[in-house]
């Protein structure tokens, strides 16, 4: 991997997640979550190339589990290192994004508040180009992740912070390698306030009839990116 595309450092698990950001330090009181590495596919199974994506457009693949949705994103802008808190106060250092344009981002498609999330059938999370045109919720930013459930709007170039409604930490952050060699892209953990534990007590029935069995097992190796329009039939807009 190209030096320039390391984003942040840590090693956990005798370094089985492995990242630096020239000039800044982890914060003192969370650090990232390593989990099995998985390289990004696209939908015919072949090694996804970063320079494929369209920029500004919602791609979605499973990540660290199953059934948990991440958002890949091109923002077509460099993502900055942003310092961030958790709900329950713990500081931790986002690293920015990853690619030659450092505008490749990921965040779990799990809303901080309520717990929405996109499904084959209905989102009502997603990203959005623009300004939010909602008059119950005026956009404070453009370019934002916004929830319709309860139009709480996140800033991905920073870190997936809140910038309106009444969710109470960023979204999650999923931390990616971009190889440049390759353009290919692997998920290598997670940074910040995971929800993963509320999720799966919240949606036990759920997931058990969307995934199976499966729904808690951890993804391994590989895992395939779809846009959101193909993966879900009815991605709400609001």
């Amino acid at each position: 991997m190209d030096r320039r595309e390391f984003v942040g450092a840590c090693s956990l698990g005798g370094g089985s997640l492995v990242a630096t950001l020239t000039g800044n330090a982890w914060g003192a009181n969370a650090a990232p979550r390593a989990y099995p590495r998985a390289q990004l596919l696209d939908e015919l199974g072949q090694p996804l190339k970063a320079s494929s994506l369209k920029a500004q457009t919602n791609y979605v693949f499973h990540y660290p589990f199953e059934a948990t949705p991440v958002f890949l994103l091109d923002l077509g802008k460099a993502a900055v290192a942003t310092p961030l808190q958790t709900r329950d106060k713990k500081s931790y250092q986002w690293p920015g994004g990853v690619g030659p344009k450092r505008s490749l981002v990921a965040f779990s498609a799990i809303c901080a508040h309520k717990l929405v999330y996109p499904t084959k059938d209905l989102s009502f999370i997603s990203f959005r180009k623009g300004a939010a045109t909602n008059p119950q919720t005026p956009s404070k930013g453009s370019d934002l992740i916004h929830c319709c459930a309860d139009h709480s709007q996140y800033d991905p170039a920073r870190g997936a912070q809140v910038l309106n409604g009444p969710a109470e930490q960023p979204l999650c952050a999923v931390l990616i390698e971009h190889d440049a060699r390759s353009d290919t892209l692997t998920a290598t953990g997670t940074l910040g306030g995971e929800l993963f534990d509320d999720f799966f007590k919240k949606y036990e029935m759920k997931l058990s009839l969307e995934v199976g069995p499966n729904a808690r097992q951890t993804v391994a190796r590989q895992t395939v990116v779809r846009e959101l329009d193909r993966f879900c039939r009815n991605p709400v807009r609001c």
